[in-house]
């Protein structure tokens, strides 16, 4: 029996594709009001940009521990990377942990849960944008051109003045915009990357190396974590099992299926991340307006016509 057949035929299945690509997009849209709850169960200020770093550092470092483990258990032995892959993971750090999430995490300090989960998914096309004109990865059709404008109709739309975000801040809805250049740079470094050395062993040592850099730089400045409760380290631990998890699945089915065919999926990450800050952050009255509903429709839309299989 080919064991390597038989685990791709798996991933294949359009009822594992539909469970593993829920589950993951779930994960990733309940991250957005986990750490606004993490703020609190933890009594990180707003401003506090040290302990900001020190909660994601130390996430991001027991993911990368967890995908290790994980990776090393499925291969059944060390998942190592090459010498010369080192470079590589390096890139990664400084793009998709390091710089992704500490715009990320000081920029959800000063935005809302559903803006910011509106305002990431802009990544999507971001994403799209990069491979086409820096790395050559994509060809630009008129199709793909019109999911982007739609997508970032609803980016534009969720900020509307008047509404009840607020007014636009560089550090709140600006530095949430640039965590998702850092992570469209990173996707496309992954794919150029992925060709000669292991995704999840390149995930697993970057988010590893990207978390302890954040935790001692947030340490050295002084940050620090009440994790007092039960409830606080469990939703550390939670936090780390999100990357870990919902990163490991995707890279599973990406490496099994068409992009497109597993990409169009990521609609339900803003649904997500708005529906969950409307309950936990009681953002009820954002998350049901009239600007906040229009801007998932154009977001979904958006991303659904960007990667909607094409007749031959």
């Amino acid at each position: 029996m080919n064991t390597k057949t038989d685990n791709t035929i798996i991933w294949t299945k359009t009822p594992v594709i539909l469970a593993a690509a829920f589950f993951a997009t779930f994960l990733w849209g309940s991250a957005f009001p986990s750490i606004k709850v993490g703020y609190s169960l933890m009594n990180i200020a707003s401003g506090d940009s040290a302990s900001q770093m020190l909660f994601a550092g130390i996430r991001f470092f027991f993911a990368g521990i967890m995908v290790l483990l994980f990776g090393s258990f499925r291969q059944r032995s060390p998942l190592l990377i090459k010498p010369a892959s080192i470079k590589y993971v390096i890139i990664l750090m400084m793009t998709q942990t390091v710089g992704q999430y500490f715009f990320f995490y000081i920029g959800l300090a000063h935005a809302s849960g559903v803006a910011s989960s509106i305002i990431e998914a802009s990544a999507t096309f971001l994403t799209l944008l990069a491979a086409a004109f820096i790395f050559r990865f994509e060809k630009l059709t008129l199709t793909k051109v019109l999911g982007c404008v739609l997508g970032f109709a609803g980016v534009i739309i969720v900020q509307i003045p008047g509404q009840n975000t607020g007014t636009l801040s560089l550090t709140g809805e600006g530095f949430i915009l640039i965590s998702t250049l850092m992570a469209s740079a990173a996707a496309n470094f992954i794919k150029i990357f992925s060709k000669g050395e292991n995704a999840v062993a390149l995930s697993g040592w970057q988010f590893t190396g990207g978390g302890l850099i954040m935790a001692i730089f947030g340490f050295l400045a002084g940050g620090h974590l009440e994790l007092t409760t039960p409830l606080a380290v469990l939703l550390l631990f939670y936090m780390a099992f999100i990357s870990a998890a919902a990163y490991t699945l995707w890279g599973l089915l990406l490496s099994h299926n068409d992009v497109s065919r597993i990409a169009v999926f990521g609609f339900i990450n803003p649904l997500v991340g708005v529906l969950l800050s409307a309950v936990l952050l009681h953002e009820q009255n954002e998350a049901f307006s009239i600007y906040g509903i229009l801007a998932l429709i154009f977001v979904c839309i958006g991303i659904i016509t960007v990667f909607r299989k094409q007749k031959s």
